[in-house]
């Protein structure tokens, strides 16, 4: 194959694909920018030759000093799932918003008893526009099923509402900035039971820094916001797609999971309203 020779357009994207898979998804210029240099020439008194740094969109310049003080203001004055939606659509104080293709709110049943918290959306959750429709989205549904419960009957959310370039796991300051609408969306919301998925979910809902391995499986009081529910740590369905012999810890945790919910007397024989 010679060398040079130009790509096609379905090559073209291919390329454009993985790059923002890997989270490389804001140009910044044209040409390759030697920050080595760049330092050197400044420690040898020679500022003036290196390149002017690009400047950053004002959008995400002032999300870089957000105050969660603004975000809890904010997300207080929603009486209704649906405006906390809008207030979230018009928030510019988290800089993942800019790097997101869309908010990715929730799904499931908002009358639901049961509540379905993960950590972020993937790559198919910000091109839909839903959490939970990724391979791990299939796994969870086949999980509820296995215990007669469905969408119409749990209500699902993550603790980001926008995807993480990457993938990465959100930091603790985009977790702080997020953490108010969340709070409120559980509020709203006020199931009777959360279940968390994942390590990063876990921490949130239970306020704890102990590991996802020693926390699932474990019940405990929780309180979001102002409500207080019962609430439950398993693994998240990506890890059990990477580990899959963790899949009996997952099995018992489920089993526990049906039978609180009988227990205390929650019904999901139904459809959602």
């Amino acid at each position: 194959m010679a060398e040079n020779q130009p790509h096609n357009r379905d090559e073209l994207i291919s390329v454009l694909d993985w790059y923002r898979a890997a989270g490389v998804d804001t140009p910044v210029g044209e040409e390759p920018v030697d920050r080595f240099a760049q330092q050197q020439a400044a420690m040898a008194g020679e500022r003036a030759q290196a390149p002017a740094p690009q400047p950053r969109p004002p959008a995400i310049e002032a999300s870089l000093s957000a105050d969660p003080s603004e975000a809890r203001a904010l997300a207080a004055g929603a009486q209704t799932l649906d405006e906390l939606r809008q207030i979230l659509h018009g928030y510019d104080g988290c800089g993942l918003k800019f790097r997101a293709t869309q908010l990715v709110f929730a799904d499931g049943n908002p009358e639901a008893e049961i509540m379905l918290i993960g950590e972020a959306p993937g790559a198919d959750e910000d091109r839909i526009g839903r959490p939970f429709v990724g391979r791990s989205g299939q796994l969870l549904d086949r999980m509820l099923a296995a215990i007669g419960l469905d969408r119409t009957k749990v209500y699902i959310a993550n603790t980001v509402p926008w995807r993480p370039p990457g993938n990465r796991n959100p930091s603790p300051e985009e977790m702080a900035l997020c953490l108010p609408f969340l709070n409120r969306q559980v509020e709203l919301v006020a199931p009777k039971v959360i279940v968390s998925l994942g390590g990063p979910a876990t921490k949130t809902v239970f306020g704890t820094d102990v590991g996802i391995l020693k926390m699932r499986g474990k019940w405990g009081d929780v309180t979001l916001g102002g409500h207080k529910a019962m609430g439950l740590a398993t693994l998240h369905p990506a890890y059990l797609l990477r580990t899959p012999s963790a899949k009996q810890q997952a099995w018992r945790d489920l089993l526990s999971l049906q039978a609180r919910v009988e227990e205390m007397g929650i019904e999901v024989g139904g459809g959602g309203g």
